[in-house]
Parts: C-alpha cells; structure tokens; sequence
C-alpha cells in the first residue's frame, strides 16, 4: 500500500458535525466550516493524509446509512479540494457507502471497522460483509484501498478468536489492504502485546494504529506499527468536541518526523 512517501505516515481525523437526518444535526453552515477549518490546520501542520468521517452522527446505524449521509458526504468532503492523500469512513461499517463517497471525490482509501468475522457492537450484532465489499470496488473499477480494523474499537467478538487469526483472515481471506489495531475505546491506546501479535501475524500489511496515539506514546507505537491515525489529540485541549488545534497538530508531526 505505497499512498505514502515517508516511513511512518501520519493520517489526521476530520470528524464532521452531525450531518442532515442525525439527532445531534444543527446546520450545514457549521458542518462545512469546522471541516473546512480542520483540513486546513491538517494540511499546514504537516500530515501525510487525511480521513473523514461521519463521527457526529451519533447513534450510528450498525450498517447502511441513509442517502443523505452519502449526498452530505460526498459534497462536503468535494468542497474541501484536498490535494493530500485522503479517505473516508461511514460509520458505523457501511464500507460500500463509503466506497461510493471514494470514488466520487476521487479518495484513495475507506476504513472498515468489521470486514470479516462478527463483532458485538452498541449498534448490536456487526457482520462482516467483505465479499459484497470488494465486489462493489470491482465494480466501480476502484483503486480505492481497503484499512480494515483488526478487534476494532467499542466492539468484542461474538465468539473468542485470537488476534492473530482475525489479522490472517482479514488481511488473506476479506484481502484487506492495510490494518488497524486500536485500544477498547475512542482514546485508548492499542496495547503493546496487540500491535506486536498483528504485525508478527500479518507483515506483508501495512499497520496503523488508529486511537489513542500521543505526543508521549508515538514513538513507542511507532516501534510497533507503520503508521498511525490520529484524532483526539490533535484536539483543542484533547477533547474529542473541540476543533483541531495547529501547534498540536505540528508539534506531534515534528516529533515523528525527528524519529526517522
């Protein structure tokens, strides 16, 4: 997976307001402005990409989402006019949405939370559904590349399965492109043990970690991973409702970068 050209890539979160139709929605002006403002103190602060997502359409549907959601998507994530590696998100799993919102904005990747195997999630039962997403992709005839999670986050698997084997069976069997390991929650670090079975189980595959990555802990993440996904703490005082802040954002991108 060769979208980036440096060692640890850094991709920053852009998790718009909530959207038309969700229960949180206020109005689009502030939608586009807040993703505006945090593409651009991404793009000056120095990421290496970007993903967008739906985050503030909390409760999430546990797969497709309503037309709107793609419409909404489509045409805020086109009004950004970013010229960076970037790609998108549908949550809570709606992939195939997600690819469409790719393949109109020309995005070069998604992240799927459930590709394969079957999570218990708060949206409930998650099943993976890999053979209707690369389907779909081959269908759109799509360079867009897959990031799958690996156990991902807010999630348990209905039936205890090794870490390693949910990597080999996404990774070989759902033929994910790259994988993502996070902690249990938004903000909590994976832990050493999982980054390290995923990666020892799967190296022919990119690894990002994708939540609680920090100014304090990246560097021993990134003796683990190859990249990592970064939200919260690129965070106006790191909380998750506030927008991104640029001496944050520049702060972590300079340490990386000092690592390599």
């Amino acid at each position: 997976m060769n979208l980036f050209p440096v060692k640890f890539p850094i991709i920053g979160m852009i998790h718009l307001l909530p959207l038309p139709g969700s229960p949180l929605f206020i109005d689009s002006q502030s939608i586009f402005y807040r993703a505006n403002h945090d593409y651009h103190v991404l793009r000056e602060g120095g990421v290496d990409g970007v993903l967008i997502e739906n985050f503030g359409d909390v409760p999430y549907t546990k797969s497709k989402v309503s037309p709107q959601v793609v419409a909404w998507m489509t045409k805020i994530v086109s009004s950004l006019a970013i010229d960076i590696p970037f790609g998108i998100n549908v949550l809570r799993n709606d992939a195939i949405s997600a690819l469409a919102v790719a393949h109109a904005t020309g995005a070069h990747f998604i992240r799927c939370n459930v590709l394969t195997g079957v999570m218990v999630t708060d949206q409930g039962v998650i099943e993976g559904k890999s053979a209707e997403v690369l389907r779909y992709r081959s269908l759109l005839q799509s360079n867009a590349r897959i990031l799958a999670d690996i156990h991902v986050k807010h999630a348990y698997p209905l039936v205890s399965q090794p870490l390693e084997r949910t990597a080999r069976d996404t990774a070989h069997r759902g033929l994910a492109d790259g994988l993502i390991v996070t902690g249990e929650e938004t903000g909590a670090p994976p832990t050493s043990e999982d980054m390290k079975a995923v990666k020892e189980a799967v190296p022919d595959r990119p690894l990002f970690a994708g939540s609680g990555v920090t100014l304090q802990n990246v560097e021993s993440v990134l003796r683990l991973c190859d990249g990592c996904i970064v939200g919260k703490a690129f965070k106006k005082n790191g909380k998750m409702e506030n927008p991104l802040d640029l001496t944050r954002v520049k702060s972590f991108v300079q340490k990386v970068r000092d690592t390599q």
